[in-house]
C-alpha cells in the first residue's frame, strides 16, 4: 500500500510519462482531458501539476495550460554544478556523522540495484539510482543540504533519466557505487568525495552528449498545441 497522498500519485504517473516521453517536452498539460484520462476531479490534478512545477519538469502559464518543461543545457548544467557540489559535500559529512544503519541502508539500495538491474524496466533501475543518491544526502545530517539536494534533483530527473537511457553504462555505475559504498564504510572521507565527483563528472558528460544529439535531430518536440 502507497503511502503517497492522491495528489503524489498523480504526480508520480504524470512524472514518469514525462521521462518515458510519452508526454515530451512543449506538450500542454490539460486539466480536464488528463482528470478524465485518470479518473480524478480536477483539484487533486492541480495539486501534482503543482509537485511537477517545483520540480521543474511542468512550466506553468497564466490563463493557459501548463507545458511540460523544455529546459536549456545551460539551465541543466548550471543545476548539476551546484548539486554536485552537495553530493560532494554530502559524502563526507556522510563519512563523518552517519550512523553504521544509515550507511548500511546506502548501501542496501545500492545492492537492491546490482541485483535487479538486468531485470527491471529501466525506469525502475533509474528511480532506484536516485534513491541511492537521495539516501547519501539524507544520511549527512545536515536536513538543509538534504532539502536543496533533493529540490536539485527533481529538477534533473528528466535530462538524468534520458541521458541514461541513451548510455546504459551498466558495469561503470554498479562500480562506482560499490566504490562510494566502500568508502562510506570505511569513513574515509577524501576516498568517498573522490569516487561521488567521478560518478559526476561522467553524468554532465552523458546530459550533454544527449542535448548534442537532439540538436543533431532536430529538436525534442513541437511547440506546444492548445
Amino acid at each position: 500500500m502507497t503511502d503517497e497522498t492522491l495528489p503524489e500519485q498523480i504526480a508520480t504517473r504524470l512524472r514518469r510519462d514525462i521521462l518515458r516521453g510519452v508526454l515530451p517536452p512543449g506538450t500542454a498539460v490539460k486539466e480536464r482531458d488528463h482528470a478524465a484520462e485518470l479518473g480524478v476531479s480536477r483539484t487533486p490534478l492541480r495539486e501534482a501539476i503543482r509537485i511537477l512545477a517545483k520540480e521543474g519538469l511542468v512550466q506553468l502559464r497564466p490563463a493557459r495550460s501548463p507545458i511540460v518543461a523544455r529546459p536549456s543545457f545551460e539551465e541543466v548544467a548550471h543545476n548539476i554544478e551546484v548539486m554536485s557540489a552537495l553530493e560532494v559535500l554530502s559524502a563526507r559529512l556522510t563519512c563523518e556523522r552517519a550512523s553504521a544503519e544509515e550507511i548500511e541502508s546506502i548501501a542496501e539500495v545500492a545492492d537492491r540495484m546490482d541485483r535487479q538491474y538486468d531485470s527491471l524496466d529501466m525506469l525502475d533501475i533509474f528511480e532506484i539510482d536516485m534513491s541511492f543518491h537521495l539516501a547519501i544526502a539524507r544520511a549527512a545530517g545536515n536536513p538543509v543540504l538534504a532539502e536543496v539536494h533533493q529540490s536539485l534533483l527533481a529538477r534533473l530527473w528528466r535530462a538524468r533519466y534520458l541521458s541514461a537511457s541513451r548510455k546504459r553504462s551498466r558495469e561503470r555505475v554498479l562500480r562506482q557505487h560499490a566504490e562510494i559504498v566502500a568508502a562510506l564504510r570505511a569513513r574515509d572521507a577524501e576516498s568517498a568525495q573522490a569516487q561521488v565527483q567521478a560518478h559526476l563528472d561522467h553524468l554532465l558528460i552523458n546530459v550533454a552528449d544527449f542535448f548534442e544529439s537532439v540538436k543533431d535531430e532536430g529538436g525534442e518536440a513541437p511547440e506546444p498545441v492548445e
